[in-house]
């Protein structure tokens, strides 16, 4: 029998009985909210942040922060101060850089040491930092940039062990130096560093005081904490009051970087020689208690230096006139070479890959007068014909924040924001791929059965109409795995090569 409605025949519902259909999903989407808060509470997951992946490789990853004092303390670019201050902005007190190592898994499942924060303690140093960059510094945004960071990834952390023995596996572990971008700090480059750490290498990834990154605390002992902020050339001035031009500017920048990466090979040949004591009693972070265990064990008269973006044009500043004692470095990794840092050094005597994000390719760039590109490729070029095995490559579907943390943490707002169509892991494991082939080449001066270092240059020029995943000459051979596994099968169709010592097809 049919139920009778208490409401009368042709009457409108009252209040008291109308349940609007938008009242359910404001409900289930309040009780959602609620949920992902709670669970969020629980886990200690970010908010809105993805936590940072795991490492992958045959190693477990540690990682120390190191401060180190320079003895003596110096002003690389005394000509150059702030604008109303004797204080100049170019002096060299201390390093800072974090160093990601292998060491094995049982190891790193022991550690009880907490994690290192993704986001150094102060956040409002971080956020005062973004604003500056963004021009909109004052207390009430600083604030807020503080409140939204803290939101954010305050809570995420770096998946890596922290301060416990190297790997005990008898291999001595090549060192690499690697230069950060502008706006930018150690941390935002954690996976890729973490991502090599697993593969057998000591990473050594610089903190910049040279007013590009957003934010740092220079500690020294028996000194007083200093802050360095982001600045620019409208903020200094020369001796005689006037304002540096942009390149005189970038020289003092990169001169400065070049100091700093000096001094970071500095510390880690004393940990090799045995002295890793004494790093750990200068180190202000009080981190590597095992440094002493570090003799011998890495290799630090073969170093490979690397960077992004600016920290690109600075790795491609440490290899003029070397290898030398200061700057021992056999080879470079160059992702994104600077377009507005400053003149790249063309004194190259090593080997280098050069990878350009697609983004970096496809979009036509005037530097000095040339295209960008073209001045890249040139750079590489010139490098094989002297004798040193170079390439030149782009990566298809990424954008100039692929290799940085930044697309794992928020991977739709990055793919949204830069218009990166590659997968952010995918995108990220690709770098890691070709750095390790070459890497390998480095050791043994094999290029056969290297992946991408194998292959031809079939792409003097960037070509857009060879997208992600397409197949193409050069980009993968083996057409039956392709037909029986799909176009994603071979790893090189993400790629095209623009310069390879192999050589071009006729």
């Amino acid at each position: 029998m049919k139920g009778f409605s208490d409401t009368p025949k042709g009457a409108a519902p009252t209040a008291h009985h109308r349940r609007p259909s938008s009242f359910k999903w404001r409900y289930l989407v309040l009780l959602a909210t609620a949920g992902y808060f709670l669970y969020c509470w629980l886990s200690s997951q970010p908010l809105f942040a993805h936590p940072l992946p795991k490492h992958t490789g045959p190693y477990a990853v540690g990682v120390v922060d190191i401060e180190a004092p320079v003895s003596p303390p110096r002003i690389v670019e005394p000509s150059i101060r702030f604008k109303g201050k004797t204080e100049t902005p170019f002096d060299l007190e201390t390093v800072l850089f974090s160093v990601y190592y292998p060491t094995s898994y049982e190891i790193a499942r022991h550690c009880h040491h907490k994690r290192h924060t993704w986001v150094t303690k102060p956040l409002s140093l971080r956020a005062q930092g973004y604003a500056k960059a963004a021009h909109i510094s004052n207390s009430i945004t600083d604030a807020i940039f503080t409140g939204a960071i803290d939101l954010l990834v305050g809570s995420i952390t770096i998946p890596a062990a922290v301060d416990v023995p190297l790997s005990d596996d008898n291999s001595k572990h090549r060192v690499i130096v690697f230069s950060h971008g502008t706006v930018a700090s150690r941390n935002d480059y954690s996976h890729y560093a973490g991502e090599l750490a697993a593969r057998g290498y000591v990473v050594v990834v610089l903190e910049h005081r040279d007013g590009s990154g957003p934010g740092s605390i220079i500690k020294r002992d028996g000194q007083k904490d200093k802050k360095r902020l982001l600045f620019d050339v409208t903020e200094v001035e020369t001796l005689d009051k006037k304002t540096p031009t942009e390149e005189q500017f970038h020289k003092a920048q990169l001169a400065f970087r070049q100091a700093e990466i000096e001094e970071a090979v500095r510390v880690m040949k004393m940990i090799n020689a045995g002295q890793g004591s004494e790093v750990l009693a200068q180190n202000s972070f009080r981190e590597g208690a095992a440094l002493a265990d570090w003799k011998g064990r890495i290799n630090t008269d073969g170093m490979v230096v690397a960077g992004h973006s600016y920290g690109a044009t600075g790795a491609l500043q440490a290899l003029k006139d070397g290898p030398n004692e200061a700057r021992p470095f056999v080879g470079a990794i160059i992702l994104d070479p600077g377009k507005s840092s400053g003149p790249l050094n063309k004194d190259i005597n090593v080997p280098v890959l050069v990878v350009h994000s697609n983004s970096w390719s496809s979009k036509s760039s005037v530097f000095y007068g040339r295209p960008h590109f073209d001045t890249v490729k040139e750079i590489v070029e010139e490098n094989n014909k002297r004798g040193n095995p170079s390439w030149f490559m782009t990566s298809l579907g990424t954008s100039h924040p692929s290799v940085t943390d930044a697309p794992l943490l928020e991977p739709y707002i990055l793919s949204f924001t830069t218009g990166a169509t590659i997968d952010v892991y995918q995108g990220l494991r690709q770098y890691v791929h070709v750095a390790e082939d070459f890497l390998a080449y480095l050791a043994d001066g094999k290029t056969k059965d290297r992946g991408l270092l194998s292959e031809k240059a079939e792409f003097p020029q960037y070509d857009e109409g060879t997208g992600l995943g397409m197949w193409k000459p050069g980009q993968g051979d083996n057409q039956q795995a392709r037909e029986e596994e799909g176009e994603w099968w071979d790893w090189r169709s993400y790629w095209q090569i623009h310069v390879s010592p192999v050589g071009n097809k006729s």
